[in-house]
């Protein structure tokens, strides 16, 4: 036996695609945990088609806080897949996305933010779709304005949801209101 090193992705040992997810399976797996922080809470999933064989097609509700507005949190529906695509990851999911922000304590801001900033996003397919959140000011009324929708490499979806949160004092102790269109870049 010689001992001749190899390398991993030397095309006589696999094609070009092969080394090709190879490598993005270990930069998906080193972004895991760094990712897994920004996990929204799972609140509860009902399923909403029935597979034999595989999992079925759910309905999921998740919870997420606004990383930049203390006080304000999201929560969003999604369809997840069933079947064996969505059971292994790599079923595209459609961007019906419902949403709803409101107000869980009193509202402060931690920095100064730009409209349409991002405030969430998550993949909904292996590589082309990311559904997203984005924040913005409505600043003549005093309203934070949140976005869902999902995008695509190519094309993004005209589906969207929109929600409105009034700024408003928190109990007597509250008394002053900050002013959105104060921390607006």
């Amino acid at each position: 036996m010689t001992s001749r090193s190899v390398s991993l992705c030397d095309l006589r040992v696999l094609s070009r695609w092969g080394c090709a997810l190879l490598l993005l399976a270990v930069a998906l797996a080193q972004a895991g945990p760094a990712a897994a922080a920004d996990d929204p809470d799972l609140i509860f999933r009902r399923s909403t088609v029935f597979k034999w064989l595989s999992p079925n097609d759910k309905l999921a509700t998740y919870g997420v806080d606004d990383p930049e507005v203390e006080g304000v949190a999201c929560h969003f529906t999604v369809p997840e897949k069933g079947g064996f695509k969505g059971w292994i990851g790599v079923a595209e999911e459609v961007s019906d996305i419902s949403l709803a922000c409101r107000q869980i304590g009193p509202i402060r801001f931690k920095d100064k933010m730009s409209q349409g900033d991002d405030m969430f996003s998550k993949r909904r397919s292996l590589f082309f779709k990311k559904m997203q959140i984005v924040r913005g000011c409505d600043a003549k009324r005093n309203v934070l304005v949140y976005m869902v929708y999902s995008d695509r490499l190519i094309e993004g979806s005209p589906k969207n949801s929109t929600s409105s949160v009034p700024i408003m004092p928190w109990g007597a102790a509250d008394a002053s209101v900050q002013k959105c269109g104060e921390f607006i870049q």
